[in-house]
Order: C-alpha cells, then structure tokens, then sequence
C-alpha cells in the first residue's frame, strides 16, 4: 500500500477535529490497475490498539473515491460520522458507469471482484479491522447504491447491514425519468459491458439489483433504502421496494423530499449510519 496524502481538508469542527483520511492507491490483479480509495480512521485510532467496524460508502456513476470528502454540502461529514461512530469508512472509486459488477465481456470492468475479493482483504490486513461480516457494512448512492445492495446480496459473507441512497435499483433506463439522448447512452454502455440481451423484463437479471430479491431474503442482511420523491430513479426504488413487500424481504423504506442532489445524500448519509451502526457487533 502507498499512501499519497492524508488530512484531505481541513475539519470545521473541533469534535472531530483529528479524523484522519488517508489516500491509498490498491492494485487490482484482475483488471491489471491501480485504483484509489479513501479510508478515513476516527481520532482514537492513532492512540489505541482497538480493533474497528468498517463502513463501505460508494460513489455514483462518473464519481470519485474523494465525491463523499468534497461535494457533500456539510464540509467534512464522513469525518464526523467516523468519529461519531468510531468506525473506519472507506471510500474506493471505480468506473465511470460500471455498476461495480464484473462483466462478461470486458476485463477492465470487475468491480465486484476487486471490492469483495482484492479490496476488503487489503483493508483489513492494512488496518485494524474488525474483519468479520458483523462488523462490516457498505451503502451508496446512486450508482452506489446498486453497488451496495448486489454486492452485499451476493456476498452475504461479507457484510451485515447494506444500504442504497436514490440507488439505481433496475438499470433498465426505461424506469428512469431522464432524457431520450442519457438513456440510450447508459444502454449502449451496458450493452457493451453484459452483451446485447439485457434481458430489462422479468425474470430480471442478476446483473440488475431487483434481479437479487430472493438472494436478499434468504441471506437476512438487514436493508436500508431511501429515494427522493423528485428522483429521476424513484419508479426502480418503488419496484425494489414491492418486490421485497411481496417476497418478505425485511427492510427499512423511505421516500422523503428531495431530488438527485448532495443535498440530499448529505442529509441521508446520517439515518443510514444510524441505521448501520444498531446493527454493527464490535
């Protein structure tokens, strides 16, 4: 592991004036690169030989491993919701539109693997972990959000709690309220990374998050949702949502104001980690 940088920004609040967030670069063996990501560590890291719960907090389609340290609208709020929570959180980037699936026909897009297989492990063998499922948790928004809930559906040994933020719930854009011109962009761009069936209808794919319901009610991982009521995504929350009603899933499901804006993932980070931590087993 090389470290670039640390202390990202300056933290506006003495409470958790001295969070730490350090820059690493994690080479990825199955896509032959070196990807960035963000593991921010609460003060009592430094001065402890504590073990710690982790928190996996995903970026949206073309984000960054840095979107939740620098276009949050409360400067410096994965800071304190590690201190607050004395947890590690962990922000990786990935590709710009890749869902963090593996792809069957490109080699540069398996960010399942790289997460659950090449990511965790290098966390937890860099840092003090508490490396077991219960003590371990990933959300997300948008992009991220899909990520979180296949990722934690299809690897129920990793993770205790996920969650998703306005996620994309269904790739199938035709549930998206967006213009003509970004939904045939975000089609060409799956086509290219699954093939030309998309296979949109049901039986849905495993490729898509509604594809995984019946994996999310026999794995028990315990499911929080949430969508603005003026998101371009919210018709695939409210399918997810039905979907895990009539199959049983247990989850936690709000709609609350607010569209596809930092604004609103700001505010949604807080009840997630909320949510998460009533869940952790330190």
């Amino acid at each position: 592991m090389r470290i670039i940088l640390f202390l990202f920004f300056l933290i506006p609040s003495t409470v958790f004036a001295q969070a730490k967030v350090d820059t690493i670069e994690v080479y990825s063996k199955v896509m032959n690169k070196n990807l960035k990501a963000a593991v921010t560590t609460p003060s009592r890291y430094t001065s402890d030989s504590e073990e710690y719960a982790t928190l996996y907090l995903l970026h949206g389609g073309s984000g960054s491993f840095s979107d939740w340290h620098k276009k949050v609208t409360e400067p410096g709020l994965v800071n304190r919701m590690a201190e607050e929570y004395n947890l590690i959180i962990v922000t990786p980037g990935v590709g710009p539109s890749s869902y963090y699936f593996d792809s069957p026909t490109m080699d540069s897009v398996q960010y399942e693997t790289y997460i659950t297989a090449e990511l965790i492990p290098h966390i937890d063998s860099a840092y003090r972990t508490i490396a077991k499922k219960e003590a371990r948790a990933i959300t997300g928004l948008s992009m991220g959000g899909h990520g979180a809930i296949t990722l934690s559906a299809k690897h129920p040994e990793l993770f205790i709690a996920a969650g998703s933020m306005s996620g994309v719930m269904n790739i199938d854009t035709r549930l998206w309220k967006v213009p003509a011109e970004f939904s045939q962009l975000r089609q060409t761009q799956q086509k290219a990374m699954l093939g030309e069936d998309l296979n949109y209808d049901a039986p849905y794919s495993t490729y898509t998050a509604v594809g995984l319901v019946d994996k999310m009610k026999e794995n028990g991982i315990a499911l929080i949702i949430d969508c603005g009521v003026d998101d371009f995504l919210l018709e695939t929350n409210r399918q997810m949502h039905r979907l895990l009603l009539e199959n049983g899933t247990p989850h936690d499901y709000t709609e609350r104001p607010g569209a596809h804006t930092w604004e609103y993932w700001t505010n949604a980070l807080p009840g997630h980690l909320l949510f998460i931590d009533q869940k952790l087993d330190r």
